[in-house]
């Protein structure tokens, strides 16, 4: 933070010390006449004397020295009448991240390098690398059908990069869960505010901008959005979303039942693909924008 007085608002809490400052003044006003004093016999002796050498004087000579003690002087006086004020702390802004994770089974899809998990952990990796970590804060929440909380706001970066390094390859949700097979964009958002009102409970309002960071393909196939994005915009949060996978899409990957006789839903798609105009819906009505 750097500290900005306001000189206009400076009070002293004994003022009757400041008359004091009569006798550095008048100090001062001696001193430049005897400043300029030296200065005028340096110049008439040096236009007045013709020697083979030329003469040289110092600029002031002892006179710095006088000056110190004058000004130092004048400060003791100043703090002796207690100045004090209000000063304004310039600080640099933060940011309060709250990154919505998609890890249904269509992250699994192959149509990005790697598949779009891969591909969104390092981008979430870029991401915390762009952070400063002084005042900037970072949660997530993993979501499918239902939603997972991994990290609250914390300005600790092992935390954030701990996650990454142990997820890395696959989402926490495993391809045998029911849960896994749909997307709850609705629930992630709803486990965002929690985490919010949470760190609210627990700190108190926070100084910081904050914004949620949507990271999913959009294939809602399941769930309720539009009450979740409300109650964001209500919150003054911004629902920033970044859609991973291509138009063209993938095969979604196979599902394995848990026991012998199970069966795979019908209305499962075998194909997944980007659902770019709805996630551009979402950031617009979030108040945010859609990468």
């Amino acid at each position: 933070m750097l500290p900005r007085i306001n000189f206009g608002d400076i009070r002293f809490g004994q003022p009757e010390y400041l008359w004091l400052l009569v006798v550095p003044a008048l100090l001062l006003l001696a001193w430049g006449w005897r400043f300029a004093a030296r200065r005028s016999d340096a110049r008439r002796v040096t236009r007045g004397r013709i020697l083979p050498v030329a003469s040289r004087f110092a600029f002031a000579g002892d006179l710095p020295f006088w000056l110190c003690l004058i000004l130092s002087t004048a400060f003791i006086i100043v703090a002796l009448a207690r100045p004090h004020g209000p000063a304004i702390a310039i600080r640099q802004g933060g940011v309060d991240l709250v990154i919505l994770q998609d890890g249904s089974a269509s992250m699994r899809v192959r149509d990005v390098p790697g598949d779009r998990w891969q591909r969104s952990t390092r981008f979430l990796r870029t991401l915390g690398d762009a952070l400063s970590w002084q005042e900037d804060r970072i949660a997530l929440a993993v979501f499918a059908r239902i939603a997972a909380p991994q990290i609250r706001l914390t300005k600790d970066p092992n935390t954030f990069f701990f996650f990454l390094d142990n997820l890395e390859s696959s989402p926490p949700f495993r391809i045998e869960d029911d849960s896994t097979w749909d997307t709850n964009l609705e629930l992630g958002i709803h486990w965002g505010l929690r985490l919010i009102e949470k760190d609210l409970e627990l700190h108190g309002p926070s100084s910081n901008a904050q914004v949620f960071v949507l990271v999913t393909d959009g294939e809602a196939w399941s769930g309720e959005i539009e009450k979740s994005l409300q109650n964001a915009v209500d919150a003054r949060l911004p629902v920033f979303v970044v859609g991973v996978g291509t138009l063209a899409g993938g095969r979604m990957p196979a599902w394995v039942p848990k026991n012998p006789n199970d069966e795979a839903d019908p209305e499962t798609p075998l194909m997944s693909r980007l659902d770019r105009e709805g996630l551009q819906r979402i950031a617009s009505v979030g108040g945010g924008q859609y990468f």
